[in-house]
């Protein structure tokens, strides 16, 4: 009854957001050019749906890429941070003041450098991605159990197998935390790249529709970005309990 009841609570509030949203723009309250309905929208959306798949799949392989990409960055960088204090102090605080730059500065500067090709937005999206992974994967490694660590330093295991047996395992928590986060910014980290430029993507797109005040396509657009994020963040979670089955059981059992 617990696992329904914290399933119906979001739900219900949800669909009354709809209502009043539905209800106030059928009245006449809000102008429905201005704020389409979420019939309005739902219908644009299975009516677009088929003429911007190739945007849409433009948008995926830009995020799946810079994702990608940010991930393998932040598992060396973690590695190296956690096996050499040098290291860490050197690039740490760079990478903390990097993430107080807005990237929608920074987006436009890629686009002049780079060209309005599909590098700029997948650096957007490394940028995007790349701070949590590497800041979650960091913590688990630096959060593993002293004892146990100098347990096997005493028995002779190499740094290689630390890593292996004991470090990376306990980490797994912390980077998929990081990971999920990172996955629902990659669609947005590749819209925001292409806001900047370009010929096709999601977010090009959506800047010809906003130009030609079509509200209702607009926020069709918002919608797929929405379901598209959900599901990049579902794939990661489906992973994760592929991986460490273990912490599925606990989930239940609590």
């Amino acid at each position: 009854m617990e696992n329904i009841e914290n399933k119906l609570v979001p739900i219900i509030f949800f669909s009354l957001i709809l209502l009043v949203w539905q209800f106030t723009v059928d009245n006449g309250i809000v102008d429905r050019f201005t704020l389409p309905s979420p019939t309005d929208i739902l219908i644009t959306f299975v009516e677009i749906l088929p003429n911007i798949m190739n945007h849409i799949m433009i948008t995926l392989q830009e995020a799946f890429l810079g994702f990608t990409i940010a991930v393998g960055l932040a598992i060396v960088l973690s590695i190296l941070m956690d096996n050499v204090p040098l290291i860490k102090k050197a690039i740490y605080p760079i990478v903390i003041v990097s993430q107080t730059v807005p990237l929608i500065a920074l987006a436009p500067l890629f686009a002049m450098w780079f060209g309005f090709g599909k590098l700029p937005k997948v650096i957007v999206v490394i940028l995007v991605c790349f701070f949590p992974v590497l800041v979650s994967l960091l913590h688990g490694l630096e959060s593993v159990d002293k004892d146990l660590l100098n347990l096997l330093k005493s028995m002779g295991a190499s740094k290689l197998h630390i890593f292996r047996l004991v470090k990376f395992p306990a980490s797994l928590v912390s980077f998929f935390s990081g990971l999920r986060i990172a996955a629902t910014y990659s669609i947005m980290g590749a819209i925001i790249g292409e806001w900047m430029g370009g010929k096709a993507g999601l977010g090009i797109y959506m800047m010809r529709i906003k130009h030609s005040y079509a509200y209702d396509k607009f926020f069709a657009v918002i919608l797929i970005i929405v379901v598209l994020s959900m599901i990049f963040f579902k794939f990661i979670c489906i992973i994760q309990n592929l991986l460490m089955p273990w912490s599925k059981e606990l989930k239940e059992n609590e």
